[in-house]
């Protein structure tokens, strides 16, 4: 890979979960903002998301969006400061918390910044203007409105409403409560070295610690070794990494449980719903998480999440799926890997 680019934008978690995995692998990158005069002649996608990275390579120039398949395009190139572990056991675990990074704590994300009347208004008046820094101020002012209503309305495409406002609010407080008290033993969640896992969390958090007023105040109160956390890793070309900095296998379920009890309780019993109501053709996904009710319409990548978690647990080796199996009991994860 050669001449790479990411194109995206700093108020998205998924844009700066992959420009901090540049930077902490040393993968020379330039950073493009979407939208800008800069973002020309990159390939096309086959979805307009970002970031998108490109890069050329014999086969001509190419370019992915999604991030976690953009880390492991990244894996296959790349040897040096990998963050995939090497044990198939933890790499699987790694994932799964990645995948609740991605696709239940953007539901977290999505709320605090829409949902709060300071929040929305910060985020509609700024978000603008980091595509185009010389907006006039009554184009800000038509940009800011129509930007705001657009996201707002999508609150309930996320799943965010009065009624599960109070259970996703929780579920951020005890994100923040289990990854400070890691942090006080451990400086990620696999050991001295930082998996895919921590860039799905860090992207997350860097929107909900450092951007929007009402998330970003509830952190330094309650949790600002995190806060820190997130600072750091923004950046982490500067650490140094051995293979032994990974976690053990001894160590692994003790220090992940309070992780895989919150993956057990909110994000699996969503996405089995979400599989079994597209399976069924029904409009909306109706369940119970954490005792509250959950309304949201279908939303068919996180049932293709499922399907690859499925397919990369059915493909552990027998030791290393004892392992899972063992991290995994009384967590609630289990019953995403049941037979089927």
């Amino acid at each position: 890979m050669n001449d790479i680019k990411l194109v995206g934008a700093y108020a998205s978690p998924y844009s700066r979960k992959m420009r901090a995995v540049l930077r902490y692998r040393r993968i020379p990158f330039r950073w493009i903002i979407r939208g800008s005069r800069e973002d020309v002649g990159i390939p096309p996608v086959p979805v307009a998301l970002i970031p998108v990275l490109a890069w050329s390579d014999a086969a001509g120039h190419q370019a992915m969006v999604d991030s976690t398949f953009q880390i492991q395009r990244l894996e296959s190139s790349y040897a040096a400061r990998a963050v995939k572990p090497p044990d198939p056991a933890l790499a699987f675990l790694d994932a799964l918390i990645e995948d609740y990074a991605d696709e239940w704590l953007t539901k977290v994300m999505y709320h605090y910044r829409w949902a709060f009347t300071a929040d929305a208004a910060k985020a509609s008046h700024v978000i603008p203007c980091d595509q185009f820094l010389d907006l006039a101020p009554d184009a800000l002012a038509r940009a800011s409105a129509a930007f705001a209503e657009r996201q707002i309305d999508r609150l309930r495409v996320v799943g965010s409403n009065e009624t599960t406002a109070p259970l996703i609010e929780a579920s951020y407080r005890r994100l923040l409560a289990a990854l400070d008290a890691h942090l006080r033993s451990s400086p990620f969640l696999f050991g001295g070295r930082p998996g895919a896992s921590d860039f799905g969390i860090f992207g997350q958090l860097s929107q909900l610690t450092q951007f929007d007023p009402t998330s970003s105040t509830i952190a330094a109160e309650v949790a600002p070794r995190v806060v820190a956390w997130v600072n750091r890793m923004e950046d982490l070309a500067w650490l140094e990494v051995a293979e032994h900095d990974w976690a053990s296998r001894e160590s692994i379920r003790s220090s992940l449980l309070p992780f895989l009890n919150e993956i057990g309780r909110v994000y699996a019993p969503f996405l089995l719903a979400n599989t079994a109501a597209l399976a069924s053709g029904a409009d909306s996904v109706e369940c119970r998480i954490d005792e509250a009710r959950w309304v949201q319409p279908p939303f068919p990548y996180q049932a293709k999440c499922l399907r690859w978690l499925r397919e990369r647990y059915d493909g552990l080796a027998a030791a290393d799926r004892e392992l899972v199996d063992g991290a995994l009991a009384d967590t609630g994860c289990a019953a995403l890997f049941r037979p089927r």
